[in-house]
Parts: structure tokens; C-alpha cells; sequence
């Protein structure tokens, strides 16, 4: 059995206990180390042959106790549930049972003795495990989960042990379920017997324990007739505590939520995580009060006690003032495990910080099973550990925190205290007391501290009365018909006044100075004749629609769309002689209005600011439907900063800011925030007035079901986290985010989050997921400092602790020093730096141009012959040009097909690239022109297009040199070891040269002796010049030092056989030359470099995956 024992337990316990394997040392969630000594048992002869008489009689049973030992055994999830284990249940149950081996009231005669018995965290499992020990133990303390507790009370009755539980509920009849505790689901109900509270919801975690806690709690409660609303538990991750809480939201007169989970005052990260959920979305305001079950299972420390998660003024600590806590009341636990240290046999060192409070309830309910096993024995019961709970009777006995009180019948009384926070400290203070005797609930002159002062509200006193019928929370009335005549009455007439006012509504509708429904012959559209006439607006002021990329568009762009008749009305109308903008709705929306789409546009309607573009009615005709708006000439606010022939000075930039900052801050003030603000709703009026438009779309669309499309990614640019991650409507808090990333913009005059080089997917990601938190950067001399530090405020992670839309105005304001923006005075200065800079503005402009067109003019003379690139620029045919002499140059890559082979792709080209660039640089040198490169083929030719006389061999065969020798130290990047074999070929003689090709032209040449140059090259060998007859003779000629060798007579594809030769140096040339491969006739010198080259790359492999398989195995361990 030593085996089952459990290893998590918290740091500071050592203890001994006799008779037991030795079990190793274990890990535990503090990061401590736990050891237990324990020795083998030793059995005598007397004890070894009495096992076998009683193996032979067949009692086995009583061999768990060997002559006269009484095992107990105690059950729950002491191997799987980290807080579970913080209960200690072995010492718990040792040190009840030494106290009742010493006991000499006791007059037990027999030996009590202990064990352990993980059961898992999964019901099957734990039912498993309680099956597997029917012959090992007397009697179970436990079971721990109420999912098995009938099966395992059956099972108890047939192997006549009895269980005592906490956790289980008392059957009907019979002594083999034993409660050692009342029952928790009848505390609750005083409790909310004495609020008044009926409507209740319960959530429990998602682990088997509390999934069935919370069955059975709801159960109880429904057979006392309470409205139980919701019996849920937590999915996994942060989207289960949203999904519980919009169910919880959608509960109306919903009271109490009860917590079947660990509570968050021991760690529970469940519960800890609902609750700090439900703060972020307004849930402890007073209206629900929340109740952790699991307290009331034990004897929670409230004495001079301190909770850490209570200890900072963060979410916990002020939601924690809707949580009621109801636990055991007891005495300081302090002096509990004091007691407890004095114990010999058992040596414990206690922290009472790091044990769970259900140490005790393991304590009480072994010492409890003592006192009916004593009892049992006493009235001579027939089998030992059978029906123990039918001999309890009247207990009062010291318990580990608290007196053990039975009545006569064996039930326990024991008292539970209401325990509250007093909304300062990280204490607990007891307000209420409950007594299990008489089931009432007496105040203890100390208030419970409510969010918002009161208690919520009382539900029907029917409820709790079981001799009335309780409907929906009221009382049937006794007599019917009058109070559905009644009804009747007050339905018509409240009817008849409802259709009254919507007659007169309707008529409101259409008619009036406050009508909201405009038509076609209201508006007058603006045609394209029409709009050249009358309308001048900044061509470049352009803003988009939310739906179509932003809110507004300039007239211009407008008027040239449209249409002409009204059938098809364009964007910009004229109503009532000024000038409107009409937003439309996609294809598809309804055209009549819904009743809660009207009292919207009612809302819009009577909004009215400087700062807010004002809303004029909503306009339908056949196939459209479309909002009227003030219309704003000079686009929207990022069209404005996107503009940048319009300089923005600070005066500007402030008197902008401004108008935002007072117009949503009027939109909050009428509780409407806006949900969608960016710089693209933002738009600019002729005097440069800035307002704020677009409130109230998204709502419409809503309301009046129409289509929407998901946003792009861009569009999410503005949108709070907290938005991102659960979106819904906009937020006042969200609003203040959006302003802080306006400002950003306005300041930057750039893009939101311009500075991160991030596209807007990855942004939207970060700033949904952090940490880290994702934010713009501002340098300091964007702005003033104060308004760099107002925007980082705006877009806390926090919505809580971003500033109001009055905290805004108010430091804004401040950053001015009182100081008037005026618009007007920052234009005048515009415009007189313009006349100053004009000038300067031009000569900057024309020579950034020339600075253009001499770029141009290099690319293009690198890319064709400067004779030939002046002749396709001016438009002329460029003639093919025939040259009597040149000297043509090949090169190539020995084994190039083997390397590229064994590379990668991008390594190919990071090769031929570093090549190229060593043979360019050499090329710069000499009187050359570069005709192509393909593949590994490298040619050059002299003599063209500009005619050199008969210097066109040396000149080639000085840079073939020169080529050859700077390839001697080149290596490759991805393969150092790798050999790099260049041959070259020369030949001299006519060509012709010309330009091919309209699209991309290429200089060409064309020829035999190109074909030839060519076969001097692919005859070659590595490390070698091969030379034709021709360019021998006219290197001889110019009598330059140059040193060549024959190589004797080889067949030339195309000719047959002629002798060539070898360039192998010049008399002076500085540089070192590499060596050839000593190459004889016959030989398969091909062959013999691919696998040099092969070779190569596999030590190369070899050695990059060595540091890789040694990294492997040094973290294997």
C-alpha cells in the first residue's frame, strides 16, 4: 500500500510513519523536496501461522487488520489535484488515529491504522480504485467525488463496511453512508432562505468532482422547489469564462451563482479566472452574488489571517466584494496545528499557509469513525466495520478545529459563518452565523459590504414557502378571473395608446421640421454639368465609407460619378440649399424602417455639436437606402495627413485634435459611444473644422439586418484589444483606444503603427495576443511630450485604466498653456513660408530630377553599349554593325551541373552571383565589353562596339589572366572545401553585332567566331586558357611577353581537327596563377572532379550535422 501513498505535499512537512515501504523523493508544486522514512514490516512466526488459520477459515477480510488492526482507508484525488493534495491526507488521518490509539477513553481493543488511496480525478477511475480495495481495508474515509457515492454506498452494504464522507449525501436508511458533515446543499439553502435570493445558477469546473457537486447541488435545490436558471461548467482557456458569462447575462432576475470549483483563495486558477472575467465585464456590480461551494467543506482560516490574493488592489480584490464565503466556523488554526506538532509519532512542521483548510475535515472524519467504532464494540456488534453509523449517537468531542456535535440520531451539528472582505483589507470577517440545529442564520453586528451598497435584490417570499405554489416568483392569486379581467383591461388600453402614438410617430415620420424619412423630390442630385458649375472642392481630398474603405468621398469624385437621373442618386445631393452627403447601405438591406431602427435614427437625428457631422434623416427610393449626412468638402482627417503639398504645423495638428477630442467627447456625454472611430470617419469641413461622422452605423446595420461583410485586417487598425479578442459593440473605453491611435497618426503623419514594418494581419494578431504589447512608436520630437504621454495613456492594455473622454479635454487643453488655436493665424503662416520656400521647393524638385535621369542613364549604358542606348532613346533603328576584328572571351564552371545539383536553389544563385561580381570588378580594368552571362557561361569580347585596332587580344587575354588568377582564392559560402574550376577559350576574327528585341533589348553577337570562342571553351580544361590559331597569332604580334604553349592537334565540333594552344602567363604579370590538374589524354578527369566535388559536399553535411546531434543528445537527459 505504500505505493498509493500521495507525494504532493507542500514544503515544510517531514513526518515518519511506521511500518512502510520507502518512497522516494518527489517534486512538488512549490519547488520543494518531501521524503518519507519508512521500514519494512516484520511478521513473527505466531503472526505468520495466525494468517494462515485465518486464510483457512476463509476470513479474508480481517487480514488487513492481522491480529487486531482496523484499517481505514482514506479515498479521494490525492495523486492527480494539486490543491487537493495541500489537504496532506496522510498526516491528517495518522495524526487521528494515533490520537484515538492513545486515547484512553477509547476502549477501542484493537490497533487503528491508515493508508492512503489515490483515487484519480476521472469518476470511472475512482470507482475502479475503490473496487480494487475491498479486501485491503475496514472501513473508507471518503468518497471524495458525490458521482460515485450510490455506487459505492451499494458496494459498502454488500462487503459490510461503511463509508464516511463529506461529500456524500445521508441515504434513507441504513449505517453505511455516514455524513460527517451536514449536508452543504442545505447550508446554501438557509443561506439563501434568509436573503431571499431563489433564482440561482450554478458553475462548476470541468473535472468529474465538481461536475457532479453541481449535479447534485442542483438537485437538492429543485426538490425544494427554487428556480434553478443554469447548471454549467467551464470550457478550457479564457473563451469558457465568456461563454458562462454571456449565459449568466442572459438570465434575467438571476440572484446568487454558486461555485462548484477549488475556491480562488487557495489557488484556484478556475475560479480566479471567472471571477477577474466577470469584473472586466461589469458582472460585480451588485447584481449577482457569487458563492464558492467548496468552503463550506471545511474550516476556512479567518483569524489574523491574510489571503495573498486578496493582498493587491488589482481585479480579485474588488470583485471579491460580490463573493460571500460561507465556511465551518472553528477556532484559530493556529493553535489546531500546534496541537497537532505536539504529536510524537507523527513529527510535522506546519506551515499553515501552504495545507489546505480539508486537513481538518480528514482529521474530524477519521476521529468520528473512531467514536463509532468504539461504540460498535461496545454494544457487541456482530462484524467489525459493519453499519458504523447506526451506533454513533450523541457525540461532543474534540475535533482538529472545532467540536464534534452529534444528536441522537448520529447527524452532525456544526456552525458556518458568513465570511465577507470589508473592501480594504486582504482579511475576511465573519457577518453572519448559522446554526445546523435550528437552521437559522443570526446576524453578528457586522454588515456584508455590497458592490454598490445594497444587496440585490429579494425574489418572492413563495419560494421558500413549501406549502404555496410558486410561479415566475409571485403568489397565484385566488381569484383568477378578476386578475385576467384585469389584465384584459390594462392590455387594451396600454394597446390602444400604443397605437395611438405610433399613428402619430408615423406621421412625425414624413412631415414636420423633424421629419427623419426623405424622398426623392427633397433632394436635389448633382449631375456632372451641374457639379463643374458649383462645386470646387481639393481634388485630393478623398475619404472612405466604412463599408466601401471609409466614411466620406470629395465631391469631385462623387459628382463624377454621377447618374443621370434620381432613380440612381449620386453620393452628394442638395437638400434644403446645403449641400448633403448620402452614405448608402448594401444591396439587399430593407427599405422599410424597423421599430427599433427608427428610435436610433430619432437618437441620431437630435444629436447636435460643432464636431459631430450632423445626421438630416435617412433617404429611400426604389433600390436604395442611404443615411443623409453633412456633407464635409475637404474630406476626411487621412486624407488630410496623407496630403503632403499641405504642411501641418503644431497649431494645426492641436486645432484638429481638438474637434476629435470634443466631439466623441459629446458623443459619451450622451451616452452614445461610437464603436468605429478612425481617422477615415473623421472628416474636414471647408473652414477646417474637423467632426466626427460615422456614429451610429454600425448599430443601424444591425438593427435593420443588413448585410456586413467582415472587415479587412486594415480596418481593425483603431479597434481596442479587448474588441478584438470578443467582438461586439463599441465600448466608451474603446473609443479612448481609438482616439490614442488617431493621435499617433496626427502626429506622425503617418499610417497607424507605420513604424512597426508589420503588415496589418500580424498587428491585429500581436495586439490581440499580448504579451508583449503591441503598440506604435512615437519618436519624442513628434510632438510635445505631454500629448505623446496622453496617447500612451489612451491605449493602456487595461480598458480601466485609460483615461475618460473629460480627463482627455482637460490635459490637452493643459499642453497649450491656455494658449488659442486659431486655425486662421496657422494658415497665414503657411502660406507665407510657401512664397518664402517656392523657390527653393523648385530647385530641390529639378535637381532630385537630374539626379533621376543620370540614374537612368547609368542603368541603362550598363545594360546596352552607350552608342546604342543614345540611339534607342532618341527614338532611332539601331543598324547591325559588322567589325573585322574581335577577340571573344568564354568561360565556364568545371562541374557546375554536380554543384548546382547537390545546392539549394538560392545557394546557386548566391554562387554565380559572388562569381560574377569578382570576374565584374576584374572587368573594369581593361578595354572589354560584357555581351551576357548564362547559366555558369561568362563571355566578353574586345574590338566592339567601339573598334580598339589589334589590341582586342591583349587586351581579352590580360583580363583572362587576371580572371583566372582571382578565382584561385574563391570559395564558396555554403561550401568552403568546395573546388571552384574555371576554363576560358579565346578566339579571334569578324562578327556582327546588334540589338534584338523590342521588349527588354539585348546586344548581340553573331558569327562563326562566337561559335568557335565557344568550342575553344568547351575543349578546355580546368584551370586552363585555351587559345585558337588566329588569337595566338595576333598575341605573337604585338611582341608582349605573352607565354604560350602548344597544345597539340584536338577536334573542334564544326571544323575538324586543328592545333591550339595554352595561355599560360605573360612575362611580368604580378599575380599567382593556379595550378592545372596534371590531365593526361584519356583520362576521366570529369569524372574524378564531379566526385571530388561530391566528396566535398558530404564532409560539409557531416560537419553541419554533427553540432546538431550532439545538441540533441545533450538535451535528451
Amino acid at each position: 500500500m505504500a505505493g498509493l501513498q500521495g507525494c504532493l505535499y507542500p514544503e515544510g512537512w517531514y513526518w515518519t510513519l511506521p511500518r512502510r515501504k520507502t518512497c522516494l523523493p518527489c517534486q512538488v508544486p512549490w519547488g520543494s523536496t518531501l521524503s518519507h522514512s519508512r521500514t519494512v514490516p516484520s511478521l513473527p512466526l505466531l503472526s505468520v501461522v495466525l494468517w494462515g488459520a485465518l486464510l483457512w477459515a476463509g476470513s479474508l477480510p480481517d487480514l488487513v487488520w492481522g491480529a487486531r488492526t482496523f484499517t481505514v482507508g482514506v479515498l479521494g484525488p490525492w495523486d492527480c489535484d494539486p490543491i487537493f493534495a495541500q489537504a496532506l491526507p496522510s498526516a491528517a488521518a495518522q495524526l487521528a488515529v494515533d490520537r484515538a490509539n492513545q486515547d484512553s477513553s477509547l476502549m477501542l481493543g484493537l490497533q487503528l491504522a491508515s493508508v492512503v488511496l489515490p483515487t484519480g480525478c476521472d469518476t470511472p477511475h475512482a470507482l475502479t480504485t475503490f473496487l480494487a480495495h475491498k479486501n485491503t481495508v475496514a472501513a473508507f474515509v471518503g468518497p471524495v467525488n458525490p458521482g460515485y457515492c450510490p455506487a459505492a454506498a451499494l458496494l459498502a452494504q454488500g462487503w459490510d463496511k461503511t463509508l464516511f464522507s463529506w461529500a456524500c449525501g445521508a441515504p434513507e436508511g441504513g449505517g453505511n453512508l455516514v455524513p460527517t458533515l451536514p449536508s452543504a446543499a442545505h447550508v446554501l439553502l438557509s443561506i439563501m432562505r434568509h436573503f431571499g435570493w431563489a433564482r440561482v445558477a450554478i458553475v462548476s469546473s470541468h473535472q468529474d468532482i465538481w461536475v457532479a457537486t453541481a449535479r447534485e447541488v442542483a438537485m437538492t435545490l429543485r426538490t425544494h422547489g427554487l428556480p434553478v436558471e443554469l447548471v454549467t461548467s467551464l470550457g478550457p482557456g479564457e473563451q469558457g469564462a465568456t461563454e458562462v458569462l454571456k449565459q449568466l447575462c442572459s438570465i434575467d432576475g438571476l440572484k446568487i451563482v454558486v461555485l462548484c470549483m477549488h475556491s480562488a483563495l487557495l489557488g484556484g486558477s478556475e475560479q480566479t479566472a471567472l471571477l477577474r472575467r466577470a469584473w472586466a465585464q461589469g458582472l460585480a456590480d451588485g447584481r449577482l452574488v457569487f458563492l464558492p461551494y467548496d468552503t463550506m467543506l471545511f474550516s476556512l482560516p479567518y483569524h489574523n489571517r491574510s489571503y495573498p490574493a486578496l493582498g493587491h488592489m488589482g481585479p480579485l480584490r474588488e470583485v471579491y466584494d460580490a463573493v460571500l464565503t460561507i465556511s465551518l466556523e472553528s477556532s484559530p488554526m493556529d493553535k489546531a496545528f500546534e496541537a497537532a506538532g505536539a504529536n510524537e509519532k507523527v513529527a510535522v512542521h506546519l506551515e499553515t499557509e501552504q495545507v489546505s483548510p480539508l486537513f481538518g475535515t480528514i482529521y474530524d472524519a477519521v476521529v468520528l469513525l473512531a467514536h463509532a467504532l468504539n461504540r460498535s464494540e461496545s454494544h457487541g456488534a456482530g462484524l467489525l466495520g459493519a453499519h458504523l453509523g447506526d451506533h454513533i449517537g450523541a457525540l461532543d468531542v474534540a475535533g482538529f478545529s472545532q467540536r464534534i456535535r452529534t444528536d441522537e440520531k448520529g447527524r452532525r451539528l456544526a456552525q458556518y459563518v458568513i465570511l465577507d472582505t470589508d473592501g480594504q483589507e486582504s482579511q475576511l470577517v465573519p457577518t453572519h452565523i448559522l446554526d445546523t440545529g435550528t437552521w437559522q442564520v443570526q446576524p453578528l453586528g457586522r454588515a456584508i459590504h455590497f458592490p454598490g451598497g445594497a444587496p440585490p435584490a429579494r425574489d418572492s417570499s413563495c419560494w421558500f414557502d413549501p406549502n404555496t405554489l410558486c410561479m415566475r416568483g409571485t403568489q397565484p392569486p385566488g381569484s383568477l378571473l378578476a386578475v385576467a379581467l384585469a389584465c384584459v383591461l390594462v392590455l387594451t388600453g396600454g394597446a390602444l395608446i400604443c397605437l395611438i402614438r405610433v399613428g402619430i410617430q408615423q406621421l412625425q415620420l414624413a412631415r414636420g421640421p423633424h421629419r427623419i424619412l426623405l424622398t426623392a423630390q427633397e433632394l436635389t442630385f448633382i449631375h456632372q454639368a451641374l457639379s463643374r458649375r458649383r462645386l470646387h472642392v481639393d481634388s485630393a481630398s478623398e475619404s472612405r465609407s466604412a463599408m466601401d474603405g471609409g466614411s466620406l468621398r470629395s465631391v469631385s469624385q462623387g459628382s463624377a460619378r454621377s447618374l443621370p437621373a434620381p432613380q440612381e442618386p449620386t453620393n452628394v445631393a442638395l437638400y434644403q440649399g446645403e449641400w448633403v452627403w448620402l452614405k448608402k447601405f448594401e444591396a439587399g438591406t430593407a427599405l422599410e424602417l424597423r421599430p427599433d431602427c427608427l428610435s436610433l435614427l430619432r437618437k441620431m437625428r437630435e444629436l447636435r455639436h460643432d464636431n459631430v457631422a450632423t445626421c438630416l434623416g435617412f433617404f429611400t427610393a426604389p433600390g436604395i437606402s442611404a443615411l443623409v449626412l453633412e456633407h464635409c468638402a475637404r474630406g476626411s482627417l487621412e486624407d488630410l495627413l496623407r496630403n503632403e503639398a499641405l504642411r501641418l504645423d503644431w497649431t494645426f495638428k492641436a486645432s484638429l485634435l481638438l474637434d476629435l477630442i470634443q466631439g466623441v467627447r459629446y458623443l459619451h456625454h450622451r451616452h452614445f459611444p461610437h464603436g468605429r472611430l478612425k481617422s477615415r470617419n473623421c472628416v474636414v469641413d471647408g473652414r477646417f473644422v474637423l467632426k466626427v461622422t460615422d456614429h451610429g452605423y454600425a448599430e443601424l446595420l444591425d438593427a435593420q439586418r443588413a448585410p456586413r461583410p467582415p472587415p479587412v485586417p486594415e480596418e481593425l487598425l483603431w479597434t481596442a484589444p479587448e474588441l478584438l479578442r470578443d467582438p461586439g459593440r463599441g465600448t466608451l473605453k474603446g473609443d479612448v483606444f481609438s482616439i490614442g491611435i488617431i493621435l499617433q497618426e496626427v502626429l506622425t503623419r503617418g499610417p497607424p503603427y507605420g513604424s512597426s514594418g508589420l503588415s496589418a494581419e500580424e498587428i491585429i494578431r500581436k495586439v490581440a495576443s499580448p504579451p508583449p504589447l503591441c503598440r506604435p512608436r512615437v519618436s519624442p520630437d513628434h510632438g510635445p511630450p505631454e500629448c505623446i504621454q496622453l496617447m500612451e495613456q489612451c491605449w493602456e492594455e487595461a480598458p480601466e485604466h485609460r483615461p475618460s473622454l473629460d480627463q482627455i479635454y482637460t490635459q490637452f487643453k493643459s499642453i497649450n498653456q491656455g494658449k488659442k488655436t486659431s486655425v486662421a493665424d496657422s494658415m497665414l503662416r503657411m502660406l507665407e513660408k510657401y512664397s518664402q520656400n517656392l523657390e527653393d521647393l523648385i530647385q530641390e524638385r529639378t535637381e532630385e530630377l537630374e539626379l533621376e535621369r543620370q540614374k537612368t542613364e547609368r542603368l541603362l549604358s550598363q545594360m546596352l553599349p552607350p552608342s546604342v542606348a543614345k540611339a534607342l532613346k532618341m527614338g532611332m533603328t539601331v543598324e547591325p554593325e559588322y567589325f573585322d576584328q574581335v577577340t571573344i572571351y568564354f568561360s565556364d564552371i568545371v562541374g557546375f551541373t554536380t554543384i548546382a545539383a547537390l545546392s539549394e536553389p538560392i545557394e546557386v544563385v548566391g554562387l554565380l552571383n559572388d562569381l560574377y561580381t569578382l570576374f565584374d570588378a576584374v572587368l573594369g580594368s581593361h578595354d572589354v565589353y560584357k555581351v551576357e552571362t548564362i547559366g555558369d557561361a561568362y563571355m566578353v569580347a574586345s574590338g566592339l562596339p567601339r573598334r580598339n585596332g589589334n589590341r582586342h587580344a591583349a587586351e581579352i587575354a590580360n583580363m583572362a589572366l587576371d580572371i583566372l588568377s582571382s578565382v584561385r582564392g574563391f570559395q564558396m559560402r555554403h561550401a568552403p572545401n568546395v573546388p571552384i574550376c574555371v576554363r576560358a577559350g579565346l578566339h579571334s576574327g569578324p562578327c556582327v553585332a546588334g540589338v534584338v528585341g523590342l521588349t527588354m533589348p539585348r546586344y548581340c553577337l553573331f558569327g562563326d567566331t562566337v561559335n568557335t570562342a565557344s568550342r575553344m571553351e568547351s575543349t578546355g580544361l580546368p584551370y586552363r586558357i585555351h587559345v585558337s590559331r588566329s588569337t595566338v597569332q595576333t598575341l605573337r604580334s604585338l611582341d608582349k611577353g605573352y607565354k604560350i604553349d602548344i597544345r597539340g592537334q584536338i577536334e573542334i565540333k564544326g571544323k575538324g581537327m586543328e592545333e591550339t594552344y595554352w595561355l599560360v602567363g605573360k612575362a611580368g604579370f604580378p599575380r599567382p596563377l593556379p595550378t592545372p590538374l596534371d590531365i593526361k589524354p584519356g583520362d576521366p578527369w570529369q569524372d574524378l572532379i564531379n566526385q571530388e566535388i561530391r566528396v566535398a559536399f558530404a564532409e560539409v553535411r557531416q560537419c553541419l550535422a554533427g553540432p546538431l546531434s550532439s545538441g540533441k543528445a545533450m538535451a535528451g537527459p
